[in-house]
């Protein structure tokens, strides 16, 4: 085989492995962006390698990978946006690649907003052992050769994971889709109209919000009693010639999946200008995450303008 044919062959193993190595850096990273980034430093890593003498290409670009976002996750950047609050996971709309596996549910869940921003209170080794273990069933003697750790190691980063995401996350299975609509048209409809009563009956006791101001604020708007959450979604919910102003336009209204849990989406054309995604948690919302920054956007608009669209909750807001 020439030079040639070797390098187009060596090209075609990694492309074979570009989705599932883009899945990990997304769960890793929380950012479509950042993951892609990754995924093509990985590359340049491969192209430069002597490939030859790499035996299972699966497991070395697996672990190159890894190491490239746990790099990002240490460097001062990511830790100082990440430490001032000023940082949402980045949504994904149902059926992108980025988003598998989706065939159990620790591989489902290990990918919603809720997971992915529980995430921000583990170590990136830590992190990166319960995504590797949980997401992508790696042994623990595997996620040791991955990470240089020993297996020991592997065990007890799993092991304080587990307990940490264990005890901030709130308890409950996955919703019924048709019940998951419905609470969420609910919740438009009440929000819309200014029920403020009906709002408050749609959400827990401890319900919880946030938003990321449409990329405005340096930091996330956060409120946390059914009370003010409800009066704040009357207020952002209300049409008004202002906000049709901001997001140039007057939105549509769509119910989507993003992230595997229920979502509004307002659309304005073929350009996504928000998402508010839904947590359901015992019948009832738990949390609700407002992002409208046009750059945690992107990808889910390119995503959104190849999808099958459906009847609009609402044909203009």
């Amino acid at each position: 085989m020439d030079s040639t044919a070797t390098d187009r062959f060596d090209t075609d193993r990694f492309e074979a492995s570009r989705n599932r190595l883009a899945s990990l850096a997304y769960r890793l990273l929380g950012s479509a962006a950042d993951a892609e980034d990754a995924v093509q430093d990985a590359f340049l890593h491969w192209q430069a390698a002597d490939r030859q003498r790499i035996k299972v290409p699966e497991a070395w670009l697996t672990k190159v990978v890894t190491n490239l976002c746990l790099d990002r996750l240490r460097s001062a950047r990511a830790r100082r946006e990440r430490t001032v609050g000023a940082w949402l996971p980045e949504p994904l709309l149902d059926g992108d690649p980025m988003l598998g596996p989706a065939d159990t549910f620790e591989q489902r869940e290990s990918v919603s907003l809720a997971v992915l921003t529980l995430m921000e209170r583990l170590s990136p080794h830590e992190r990166a052992v319960y995504l590797l273990s949980e997401a992508f069933t790696y042994s623990h003697g595997e996620i040791a050769g991955i990470l240089d750790i020993t297996e020991s190691a592997s065990q007890q980063h799993l092991h304080r994971a587990r307990r940490r995401i264990t005890a901030a996350r709130r308890a409950g299975d996955e919703v019924d889709p048709t019940f998951a609509r419905r609470i969420v048209e609910e919740f438009l409809i009440a929000a819309s109209s200014g029920h403020t009563e009906r709002l408050v009956t749609l959400l827990t006791d401890d319900a919880t919000a946030i938003s990321d101001g449409a990329g405005l604020t340096e930091t996330l708007l956060q409120y946390d009693t059914p009370q003010r959450i409800a009066a704040v979604a009357r207020a952002g919910f209300a049409p008004a010639p202002a906000k049709r102003r901001l997001a140039g336009g007057t939105p549509a209204v769509h119910y989507a999946l993003v992230n595997g849990a229920p979502a509004i989406l307002f659309v304005v054309g073929d350009q996504v200008v928000g998402a508010v995604g839904f947590d359901i948690t015992s019948g009832k919302i738990a949390t609700v995450r407002g992002i409208a920054a046009p750059t945690r956007l992107v990808r889910l608009t390119a995503a959104w303008r190849q999808h099958e669209r459906d009847t609009p909750l609402m044909a203009q807001w």
